[in-house]
Order: structure tokens, then C-alpha cells, then sequence
């Protein structure tokens, strides 16, 4: 285990993205302060403005006026909650970094769960918050948008080995080395699925603990069913290749070997005709099945090699965060 790394006195820092947010950020700096306070460690909340166009900043700089813990971190244009993500872990301090929705569809005692979690276990990398594990759940969420998030979590659960309960949610905590240790470029809500696949890539522990879900009570979705499903079916292409390429190899090579059998069946009655169409069919079928294999094999060794990159990566991050700390000693 690497040595916990930080801003001397910075225990926890709380990352939030905001976007168009400005009805809840007075209530959430209070809840999210209040849950912190309870710890008796040193704290800091990180707001992420992404662009918003309403009065989210200015509402978010006057809280930070009144606290030195609260934080603001802003860039003028939308971009996502991928790089305010991103731009929350540049600027944390703290040993462990929780992130969170800034509606708080999940309440902040799940921050500090997590935080427990991480700082009781020193073998523990990464905690996610999960509603859809045994103990989870959902509650007031629309309907259509719990069935899309529900099913995506399954379907990248099986890319992923059946390891994992939720693997989109925001609810998580790090340990600081760990995650200011990986190159991450996502912008979008993909950045949970990339963050995953890096850790586990690189062998780190992450566990799951129990979750509670609640639906927005002030402000407005920002769910998006078209990309969120894009972005979940590219992920589970990305991490089992063999899954997609192989079993469409293997229906295509069954299906050419089916038709295979019924022209031997025709010959045999002495009516078969070498020019009719499903002798083209049969070859097509069966060269198709055998390259998709083909594929996927080898993007299976493509995998191989990006975990190794994920690797090279971190190595040269930490290297760089060395010779920063050196310069400014």
C-alpha cells in the first residue's frame, strides 16, 4: 500500500459536480458540512461548477465566502460531469476523496460510511455506493429511468464478471494515491465506467457497501437515455470483446455449418444446384464466423496490452508527482 498522500491537516475532501444546481446548493453545503462535522476530522467540499448558466456560481462563491472548507472550482462552459470530475480530483487535498451527486440522491451518511470504510481497511482502494446490491435501494426514482439504470448495471456487470452491483453511480470514495494515480480523459458520465475498469485493470481492491437511492426533490435531471446507453454498451464491448465478437462469431459459423447440412442433405437427393444462393450464403456465413473469433482474440490481446499501459500510466504520474513535491522543497 502506498503512503497516504494529502495537504497536512486535509483528511476528507467531498467533491460534488454542479450543473444549473443553484435552488440546491444552499441546502447541500448544509447537509454535506453537517455529515463532515459529525466525523471530527478535517474537511473540505469541493464544488465543481460545469458551466452552469443560472446563478449556480455566484451562489456557490457566497458559500464559500463564509467557510474556508468550501471550495469552488469553475470553468465557463458545460462540458460534463466527466471533467468536473476530473477537475474536483486536480484540486483535492484530502487523504480520501468521496464523490457525490449534488442533489444528494443519496444522503451524506453514506460519505461517511465510505470514509469509515476506507480508513478502518488500509487494504481497501476504492468504496462504491451501491443501490441495486443485496441492502440497496431505490426509492421516488422515475420508473423508466431506474429500468435503464438497472438493466445497464446488469448488462456491464456481466462484461465485467459478474463482480460488481452498480458500476455507474457517483457514490464513491478513493484513496488519493489511487485515484490521482490513473490517466483519466473521460468528460461525459462514462468517467465512472473508465475509473472502474483502470482500477480493476490495475489490481486495486474495491468493494461495495449498501446504498439508498431518493429521486431529485428540487432542480432537473440530467439523465440522457440515448448516450447513457451508448456509453454502457461501447463499455461492455470495451471490456469483453470476446463476449460480443466471439458469440456473433460462433451464431454466424453455427448458422453457415446448419445450412451446410441441409445443402448435404439436398445433394444427397440428387437435387442440388452448386449456383443457387445458399451455397454463397454457407461460405459467407462460415469465413464470417471465423474471422469475428478472429477478432475477438485479438482485441482479447489488445486488453492485455491497454492494462499494461494503465500501468506504465500510474508509474509515470507518481514519478511526476514526485519531482513536483521536490521542486517546491
Amino acid at each position: 500500500m502506498a503512503p497516504e498522500l494529502g495537504v497536512p491537516g486535509v483528511e476528507i475532501t467531498v467533491i460534488a459536480p454542479m450543473f444549473n444546481e443553484e435552488e440546491n446548493v444552499s441546502s447541500t453545503v448544509e447537509r454535506i458540512s453537517a455529515a463532515m462535522n459529525e466525523l471530527g476530522v478535517p474537511w473540505e467540499f469541493v464544488m465543481v461548477n460545469d458551466g452552469s448558466a443560472d446563478g449556480t456560481l455566484a451562489a456557490a462563491q457566497a458559500q464559500a465566502a463564509k467557510d474556508a472548507r468550501i471550495r469552488v472550482v469553475s470553468y465557463p462552459k458545460n462540458r460534463g460531469r466527466g471533467k468536473a470530475l476530473r477537475e474536483g480530483f486536480k484540486a483535492a487535498r484530502g487523504r480520501y476523496i468521496l464523490t457525490t451527486d449534488f442533489d444528494l440522491s443519496y444522503s451524506p451518511d453514506h460519505l461517511v460510511r465510505m470514509y469509515r470504510t476506507l480508513k478502518e481497511n488500509p487494504d481497501i482502494d476504492a468504496v462504491l455506493g451501491s443501490a441495486y446490491m443485496p441492502g440497496g435501494r431505490a426509492e421516488g426514482v422515475p420508473w423508466f429511468r431506474l429500468f435503464i439504470s438497472r438493466a445497464g448495471n446488469r448488462f456491464i456487470r456481466m462484461a465485467m464478471g459478474g463482480r460488481f452491483h452498480t458500476i455507474t453511480c457517483v457514490l464513491r470514495g478513493y484513496r488519493r494515491e489511487v485515484v490521482q494515480g490513473l490517466e483519466l480523459q473521460s468528460d461525459g458520465k462514462e468517467i465512472h465506467l473508465e475509473i472502474l475498469s483502470k482500477l480493476v485493470a490495475l489490481g486495486c481492491n474495491v468493494v461495495e457497501i449498501p446504498a439508498v437511492l431518493r429521486g431529485r426533490s428540487k432542480g432537473r435531471s440530467k439523465f440522457r437515455f440515448r448516450r447513457t446507453s451508448l456509453s454502457h454498451l461501447m463499455f461492455g464491448l470495451f471490456e469483453q470483446p470476446m463476449m460480443f465478437f466471439g458469440a456473433a462469431g460462433a451464431l454466424l459459423f453455427l448458422l453457415g455449418m446448419g445450412l451446410g447440412l441441409f445443402l448435404l442433405a439436398v445433394q444427397r437427393s440428387g437435387r442440388l444446384n452448386p449456383e443457387r444462393p445458399l451455397m454463397t450464403v454457407m461460405i459467407v456465413f462460415i469465413l464470417a464466423g471465423i474471422q469475428m473469433v478472429c477478432f475477438g482474440f485479438l482485441a482479447l490481446q489488445m486488453l492485455d496490452l491497454r492494462r499494461q499501459m494503465y500501468i506504465i500510466q500510474r508509474s509515470l504520474r507518481s514519478l511526476r508527482r514526485e519531482e513536483t513535491d521536490d521542486d517546491k522543497g
